[in-house]
């Protein structure tokens, strides 16, 4: 059974990404990989932006739980979702290949 996590409301989203990106940090700052990821966000965010923003308007998806803060026309919690998803991503690889000193393994 999936726990109802709807009992944040109009802030359940913002909960969420918390949640994640708060796991996404830790992993990052484990592997020391910070930097790393914070200069991938930054090269994917525009796109990432053009992205949401698009689905968003043509009716892809429609977010209820939100908190609904707009911000250049996306929810508050897309823009998180933007640097949350990667972040982790790179955390969880970082953890799984990285060396002891944070760099990736040359193993493929």
């Amino acid at each position: 059974m999936v726990p109802d996590i709807g009992i944040f409301g109009r802030y359940t989203y913002l909960v969420t990404e918390l949640f994640w990106g708060a796991l996404a940090l830790f992993l990052l700052r484990r592997a020391g990989a910070l930097r790393k990821a914070a200069v991938t966000i930054l090269a994917l965010y525009p796109v990432a932006y053009v992205w949401d923003r698009y689905t968003l308007a043509v009716g892809v998806f429609d977010i209820e739980l939100r908190t609904g803060i707009d911000i250049a026309g996306i929810p508050l919690e897309e823009h998180l979702f933007m640097a949350v998803v990667p972040g982790l991503v790179i955390g969880f690889h970082e953890t799984i290949f990285g060396g002891s000193d944070g760099s990736a393994s040359r193993g493929d």
